[in-house]
């Protein structure tokens, strides 16, 4: 299996593809959800690290009704 190699800090578009979720609104929604930014001098990016902790933290403890 080939994986893709990220910078640690994403840019909005690679935090799309990292997170894989298909779009930049999916990650604007995490962000309103506490998916933390950092922002120098007005440039913004996404940890990997902050990434993958917010998805373990919203991960799901079993049951389907989280897909309906």
């Amino acid at each position: 299996m080939h994986e893709e190699k990220y910078p640690r800090y994403l840019k909005l578009g690679e935090a799309v593809k990292y997170l894989n979720v298909g779009s930049y609104r999916a990650v604007h929604h995490f962000i309103d959800q506490g998916l933390p930014v950092t922002i120098v001098n007005g440039i913004k990016r996404i940890d990997q690290q902050d990434a993958d902790r917010f998805m373990e933290e919203h991960k799901s403890k079993g049951g389907t009704k989280q897909w309906k």
